[in-house]
């Protein structure tokens, strides 16, 4: 009987053991945004961001050199012309910096969706990148080192592996 309860015993401490070593995960990390950025489609995205910006930022530097001047000329003009005229001047200015205001607001949510336009297909395959990677090469988890998530262990960094795979 003692030896039946200790090769129980001694039984279950191997399937214990045996468990445990099988439950062990494989994790690995990646950089997402340096990959991102090495990534030939991000350069494309970046100069074509950076035209579509520079393009409203021209635009918008016209309109407001445009109501500076107006501005100039009604304070000059202010004193020759009647208080009714200066109320409906002055509502005229208003008018336009609500419309420089709105140009603002239009041009940043517009460049923020081109952005996203963009950016999605580039995001989507370096994903599809590292999904192909990390099962190839057996890893449970992918951790991404670029989103404040410290790495304290020696785990594999899957960057080189990565860019190879898509040719970069």
């Amino acid at each position: 009987m003692k030896q039946l309860k200790t090769l129980l015993l001694a039984t279950a401490l191997c399937i214990g053991t045996i468990s445990f070593t099988q439950a062990q995960t494989k994790v690995a990390h990646i950089n997402t945004q340096e990959l991102i950025a090495a990534m030939p489609g991000f350069k494309a995205a970046q100069t074509e961001l950076e035209a579509l910006g520079k393009t409203y930022q021209t635009d918008f530097q016209a309109m407001a050199t445009e109501y500076q001047n107006t501005v100039k000329q009604f304070e000059a003009e202010a004193a020759t012309k009647t208080q009714e005229e200066n109320a409906k001047r002055g509502q005229e200015l208003q008018e336009k910096q609500q419309r420089i205001q709105q140009f603002q607001a239009d041009a940043q949510k517009d460049l923020q969706k081109k952005e996203i336009d963009l950016m999605q297909p580039v995001s989507e395959k370096a994903k599809a990148a590292i999904l192909k990677v990390s099962r190839a090469q057996g890893y449970d988890y992918v951790l991404d080192s670029s989103q404040g998530v410290t790495i304290l262990a020696d785990g594999k960094n899957l960057l080189d592996d990565v860019k190879k795979e898509l040719g970069i």
